[in-house]
């Protein structure tokens, strides 16, 4: 897993206070106080017949192969319970869990879960009545939909708003923020904004809630402490925000990028993902044949 080391002081004279971009000089980091994770392959159900077992490696073995240089993704919702049970298990449930809401609001939602391998999920899309339209198995650093449907609720431009009395250092973070997302580009290093630095009051933070509300995808990863993303209405602006074991909020951002890098797999993850599967077929194989 990559570490992933948090900004914790900026360089004012260069970006204004508590903002700054990822690269370049001008802060300094300290590690996130954490539980380092550990991997632990998941057990293979017992008492699964052979034939489940059977159908399951083999729909593994060949997403394994097509990662070797692919993205693969396959539809399971039409295998039998007693197959999807042993992939299931197999799989297991990973650090970073995704919940995107339908835009017509009737309970409609698309839930993606990482499984123990890092950057290979499980992504459903459930009806309203909780009925299963799709049940896709992929790989990719994080699955393209939420970064789709992010941007398909955003826009470029700020919403009306209120400047609340009370309000000091809004209008200018409102500012930087139209002005980063109006010229953001895809591929540029992230705009991180961090609102922990900053003197803000309650009318500042009320009027940022205003101009920049909550979009449809939220994201919580477990690997770095607990951390909480979501997409708000402006496009790639993202509400980061890190809370430690007992759930206070200690890290509090605003990231103009098209997706944060806490919420994606690495290259390396993702390799390291492809031989930890390659040694869950073995063992999958082993148990087949016993």
């Amino acid at each position: 897993m990559k570490e992933f080391p948090i900004p914790v002081r900026t360089s004012p004279d260069v970006l204004g206070p508590g903002s700054q971009t990822a690269e370049g000089e001008g802060f300094s980091y300290a590690p996130f106080p954490r539980d380092v994770p550990t991997f632990s392959m998941p057990q293979v159900p017992e008492g699964a017949d052979a034939a489940s077992l059977g159908t399951a490696h083999r729909l593994l073995a060949r997403f394994v192969d097509q990662m070797d240089g692919g993205a693969p993704r396959v539809e399971l919702s039409a295998l039998p319970a007693s197959v999807v049970r042993v992939l299931n298990e197999s799989l297991g449930e990973g650090e970073v869990c995704v919940r995107i809401a339908t835009r017509n609001g009737d309970g409609a939602e698309i839930r993606i879960q990482e499984t123990v391998f890092a950057g290979v999920w499980r992504e459903q899309h459930l009806r309203a009545d909780g009925g299963r339209e799709h049940d896709w198995l992929l790989a990719c650093p994080v699955p393209p939909v939420a970064i789709e449907r992010a941007q398909r609720a955003a826009t470029t431009h700020l919403p009306p708003f209120e400047i609340l009395r009370g309000a000091m250092n809004s209008p200018a973070l409102l500012t930087e923020i139209r002005e980063q997302v109006l010229h953001f580009r895809p591929g540029q290093p992230p705009h991180v904004i961090n609102l922990t630095l900053l003197p803000l009051t309650a009318e500042d933070q009320a009027v940022l809630e205003q101009a920049a509300p909550a979009g449809p995808v939220a994201i919580l990863s477990r690997g770095f402490g607990n951390c909480r993303i979501t997409s708000t209405t402006l496009r790639n602006l993202w509400r980061v925000q890190y809370f430690n074991s007992m759930q206070t909020l200690i890290l509090n951002t605003l990231e103009v990028v098209e997706v944060p890098e806490v919420a994606m797999a690495a290259a390396d993850d993702l390799a390291d993902s492809r031989e930890r599967m390659r040694e869950l077929l073995e063992w999958m194989g082993e148990s087949g044949s016993a």
